[in-house]
């Protein structure tokens, strides 16, 4: 555990600078800062709130030359007290650290001191009055440095630096990008969406991921939950935005991959093989192709997608956008194969035996999982897992337009998004009544608020704090289903609430048809891993490396809902850009290298829980652009798309609703 010698963080100040390292007591909060990477301490800490120094031999004026010198970097340019106040900071403060060490001569204590009283003021001015987070926290470690401690940068000017600066580490992030698992950088594309350069909006999506107009449709929004804007009025639509810009610019996706070529295109023997055409495979395979690598991608099925495609209605997301958006994969060169299943069609053996070097493991989470309860028989008629009915929706009703039977009376069980997708998607196949069963309240359902809102306004009844308990059937098919209200309990350990059976409260759903929604498994069996030597977690995922993604094989990696479980769909988007970054190493280096910026990322959610106040920020009132959505009454009875596109000059105002809340961080490390 690093030892604080000294800081201020939120007003917080911690000095030990008298004490010996044995006598300074460990504090909690500072548990993973002993290094940055092995063998590399971290000596100091910086960010939007404050500082830490662990190590007595740290230059303070240089780490906050450094940490400035980032902000000016950032500065967006459009208010002066940002755009200037950081220059002229950086500027002095460099002249302080080579006092004495050029033509200008020495100064005097006074004069130090001077000067930095004027660098506070400046300080203080940035942090007062410019417009955006950036420069509105970019100087409190510098000012909480002067407040708290100006004798120790009073003593390092006076004495002079005259060397080389230290070793660090630089971050920018923001709260939307930190909470979004592919670190897309949020508030840059909505710049762009405000200076109307919508192209270069899209090109800051696609540095992420590929599929920009499909997350713009289903994306479950980690990023608008940790929106500061909700401390004003309401989030910022992000993926409104995310979805205008990549349908503003549909026409002109494919082109600028048509025309690509990659930096260096690799050695064509260095061939990766792809398992499984989902949003981590596809997403592995664009960034392996944008670094030249040769990528085939090997699809189960005889569509690519995933549970993008075979578990996502089309009222939600049309197919057709999905298709052109997966189609990059072939503009820029890789090949997918169809109907090709591993362990049916092919074995790891054979993938190496082809002269692929690298495997990437994505094969997803498409086995339903039994409620487990009496008379349950996954042979029953009108017994349908959520995936595997929706599967046969998109894949047989939708796309070949064949008649899929369905009873007049459906409940299904579960409170996620799949769930929410199973029952509206029964109300528009003309079932009289749909059932929503789920054993906790409406306020713990993990499903996206505003999935749950249109299920209601469509017609779905809903059963909150109920749970099965029996499914009833006459001669092969269901005809019934008894289930028990439920209590909420005491929160556990993780802050959920346990919930219990009401003893006594019993009744009975006339039903035809069960559709259980509680979660998908991996479906086992396209290794073996004996042969393989491919290891697995008990809960039948693909047990990875947490940081570099490579499985118990040596050059085979995995990611997607195969190895976190079922997940969102840009949590498998980011697994796969984790490791398409990691086996580009393997094959460059033969080892995973250390990524710094992953690292940065995970010391700033350490110094969250640390953060007490916030930056007054004076923002008008102005909620968010309301989406247009088919009438209910018109759209539980088709497929057509619910949610409409925003206009330009509502993607205008709801741009500038973004108040640019980028963070510097910064880090002083022994190498």
């Amino acid at each position: 555990m690093a030892k604080v010698i000294f800081g201020a963080w939120d007003n917080r100040v911690i000095d030990n600078r008298e004490k010996k390292i044995f006598e300074i007591e460990d504090y909690p909060e500072f548990t993973n800062f002993d290094e940055f990477n092995p063998g590399n301490p971290v000596k100091a800490f910086f960010g939007g709130h404050g500082f830490f120094i662990f190590e007595k031999n740290v230059n303070l004026l240089d780490a906050a030359y450094q940490h400035m010198g980032r902000v000016t970097e950032e500065s967006c340019g459009k208010c002066t007290p940002c755009r200037v106040g950081t220059q002229i900071i950086t500027t002095r403060l460099k002249r302080l650290i080579d006092n004495g060490c050029g033509k200008d001569g020495r100064f005097s204590k006074t004069e130090i001191t001077e000067r930095i009283e004027e660098i506070r003021e400046i300080a203080e001015q940035v942090r007062t009055t410019s417009l955006c987070g950036l420069g509105q926290t970019a100087t409190v470690a510098l000012l909480a440095m002067i407040r708290y401690f100006e004798e120790e940068l009073i003593r390092e000017a006076a004495e002079g630096v005259c060397s080389l600066p230290q070793k660090g580490t630089t971050y920018v992030s923001a709260p939307c990008i930190e909470a979004c698992p592919s670190r897309v950088d949020v508030p840059r594309y909505i710049d762009y969406v405000k200076d109307g350069k919508f192209t270069h909006s899209l090109g800051v999506i696609l540095q992420k991921y590929p599929m920009a107009a499909t997350c713009g449709r289903v994306c479950v929004r980690f990023c608008e939950i940790a929106c500061r804007r909700t401390q004003v009025d309401e989030a910022v639509g992000i993926k409104i935005l995310k979805r205008f810009v990549a349908d503003h610019e549909k026409d002109l996706i494919n082109q600028w991959f048509d025309s690509y070529k990659p930096v260096e295109t690799k050695d064509p023997e260095l061939k990766i093989g792809v398992i499984g055409a989902g949003p981590a495979g596809i997403s592995a395979a664009y960034h392996l192709l944008l670094r030249g690598y040769k990528v085939d991608i090997f699809e189960a099925k005889s569509v690519p997608g995933g549970m993008a495609y075979t578990g996502i209605p089309e009222y939600r997301l049309p197919k057709s956008v999905l298709s052109k958006e997966v189609s990059i994969i072939e503009s820029l060169g890789g090949r997918i194969f169809y109907d090709q299943k591993m362990g049916r069609d092919f074995t790891m053996s054979d993938l190496m035996s082809r002269g692929y070097k690298s495997v990437f493991l994505a094969v997803g989470a498409h086995k339903g999982k039994q409620i487990g309860v009496s008379g349950e028989d996954v042979n029953l008629e009108g017994y349908d897992f959520g995936v595997d009915f929706l599967l046969r929706l998109n894949r047989d009703h939708i796309d070949q337009g064949l008649p899929l039977k369905m009873g007049k009376k459906v409940v299904v069980v579960g409170g996620g998004n799949v769930a929410m997708d199973c029952a509206r998607s029964s109300l528009r196949l003309g079932v009289e009544e749909v059932h929503l069963v789920y054993r906790r309240s409406r306020a713990e359902m993990p499903a996206d608020h505003e999935e749950v809102e249109a299920a209601e306004k469509e017609g779905v009844q809903f059963h909150y704090l109920t749970n099965p308990v029996q499914i009833f059937s006459e001669d092969g098919k269901v005809c019934g289903m008894e289930l028990i209200r439920m209590e909420l309990g005491e929160p556990d350990e993780s802050g959920r609430r346990g919930v219990s059976p009401v003893a006594g409260s019993e009744f009975t759903l006339d039903v035809d048809q069960v559709i259980p929604a509680i979660g998908q498994a991996v479906e086992l069996g396209f290794v073996t891993p004996e042969e393989d030597h491919i290891e697995f977690s008990r809960w039948g995922t693909i047990k990875c490396n947490d940081d570099t993604l490579m499985t118990s094989r040596k050059g085979v990696f995995g990611g997607g809902d195969a190895v976190t479980g079922p997940a969102t769909l840009v949590q498998a988007m980011a697994q796969g850009e984790r490791g398409a970054r990691s086996m580009a190493d393997y094959l460059t280096f033969g080892r995973v290298h250390f990524d710094p910026m992953r690292r940065m990322s995970q010391l700033v959610a350490d110094v969250q829980p640390m953060i007490s106040t916030g930056i007054n920020i004076p923002v008008k009132h102005e909620y968010r652009v309301k989406l247009r959505e088919l009438d209910p009454e018109v759209r539980k009875r088709l497929f057509e798309e619910v949610e409409k596109p925003i206009s330009v000059e509502e993607a205008y105002r709801e741009a500038d609703r973004c108040m640019r809340c980028y963070r510097v961080y910064s880090v002083i490390t022994e190498q």
